[in-house]
């Protein structure tokens, strides 16, 4: 399955809305990798066992289940989590792109990509359009998690933790 969307920051339209800077997006988008469970309560651990220029890898442990995965950072505009196969897991991608089409408007995409073709049979469908749904409302949690750390200042400086 493949699922796109995008999500507004900065709603030129609506002055009564708090902007945020793109260095605040992305220290938020970057803090959502290094402490997730800011972002997913449901976690109970993470653990970032390699570092390097490029990124880092996290063990995120679920009660007894344990996921290994990529993170990979281009700083200032993306940051790409990379799921490798591992036990009953299919590889995956998910991919949040900052945009910004103008000088005032500021825009997260998030991309998913489970590595499956689009299903032919209706309950497939269904399932997707269900995971789709949760996956867009969880991104919506997440920027209005940003917006809140923005809000309190915790997004003003590079330490963010």
């Amino acid at each position: 399955m493949k699922f796109e969307h995008l999500i507004e920051i900065n709603d030129i339209l609506n002055p009564l809305m708090d902007t945020i800077t793109p260095v605040q997006l992305w220290r938020g988008l970057v803090l959502r990798a290094e402490t997730p469970k800011t972002f997913m309560p449901q976690l109970d651990e993470c653990t970032i066992d390699e570092r390097s220029a490029a990124g880092f890898r996290r063990r995120l442990r679920y009660g007894e289940l344990e996921v290994v995965d990529h993170v990979r950072l281009e700083p200032g505009k993306e940051v790409r989590y990379e799921i490798p196969a591992q036990g009953e897991i299919p590889p995956s991608t998910l991919t949040m792109t900052i945009e910004t089409p103008a000088d005032d408007r500021l825009f997260v995409r998030f991309r998913y990509d489970d590595g499956r073709a689009e299903p032919t049979d209706s309950a497939n469908k269904m399932y997707d359009d269900i995971r789709r749904s949760a996956y867009q409302e969880a991104d919506i949690d997440t920027v209005r998690i940003v917006r809140e750390l923005a809000a309190s200042g915790r997004l003003d400086t590079d330490f963010v933790n």
